[in-house]
């Protein structure tokens, strides 16, 4: 049997000849990842991407121009990208209030300090749980953390990286510290990781019914050997916990 770190290394690998090499379509600054979380609602890449271009081309992204503009003005930029426009208007105006006032403009200096007073600061901020802090905190790189991506956590665990827990947040920390364990900690491997993870999930890996045919992964996935032997392991406790909590 392959050594875990083999293991994991041969999956990105794969993934990676699958998927090709992926970058980050948010952006690298942490206030900025901040508000491009908030522009899309429900949060996905396409809406976040749409709503935080349309805000940056009409508005600009910096605290100050987001406290001057109507909120009225947020809200027609953001309709096309969220749900709730005056929800997301308010929201950049709340992101942008904090950072000007608690943080003097510069969120990038207050994460620099020890790791749990950088994810308590990231999650004063709205939507922002610990897979969102640890997000930023990689991708800024301020912290080679390794992050998870919050709604595709079953792709680890059907790899067999982690534990199952009632809690979401159990095992998020139980996938986190497995894979943490088998990558160099490095912005760059553990970034690689994240993004690869996070594209199967959306494309083959799905949550409720993962497209196993297609997946070149299947020698190596704990949950479809299970599978084929009638005993696959079930998922449902960790998707009603994330559903509950809305943070990301």
């Amino acid at each position: 049997m392959d050594k875990p770190a083999g293991k994991l290394a041969r999956i990105l690998n794969r993934l990676e000849e699958l998927h090709k090499r992926l970058n980050a379509p948010w952006p690298s600054d942490p206030y900025e990842m901040i508000v491009w979380t908030n522009c899309g609602y429900p949060a996905s890449e396409a809406k976040c991407t749409r709503g935080f271009a349309a805000l940056k081309e009409e508005i600009g992204l910096n605290p100050e121009q987001i406290l001057k503009a109507p909120k009225d003005k947020l809200a027609r930029i953001l309709r096309d990208s969220t749900m709730i426009p005056q929800l997301g208007a308010e929201r950049l105006k709340e992101i942008a209030r904090m950072v000007r006032k608690d943080y003097g403009g510069d969120l990038r200096a207050a994460i620099r300090g020890p790791l749990l007073e950088a994810r308590k600061i990231l999650k004063r901020f709205p939507v922002i749980g610990d897979p969102g802090a640890d997000k930023i905190l990689l991708f800024s790189k301020t912290a080679p953390l390794l992050a998870v991506p919050s709604n595709c956590i079953e792709v680890p665990l059907r790899l067999g990286f982690g534990e199952e827990d009632k809690t979401y947040a159990k095992s998020y920390r139980s996938i986190q510290q497995a894979l943490a364990a088998d990558l160099p900690e490095t912005f760059a491997a553990r970034q690689r990781a994240y993004l690869l993870l996070k594209r199967h999930g959306q494309e083959i890996c799905k949550r409720s019914k993962p497209l196993c045919e297609r997946c070149p992964l299947t020698a190596d996935c704990t949950y479809f050997q299970k599978q084929k032997a009638g005993s696959a392991p079930a998922i449902e406790p960790v998707r009603k916990e994330r559903a509950k909590t809305r943070r990301l």
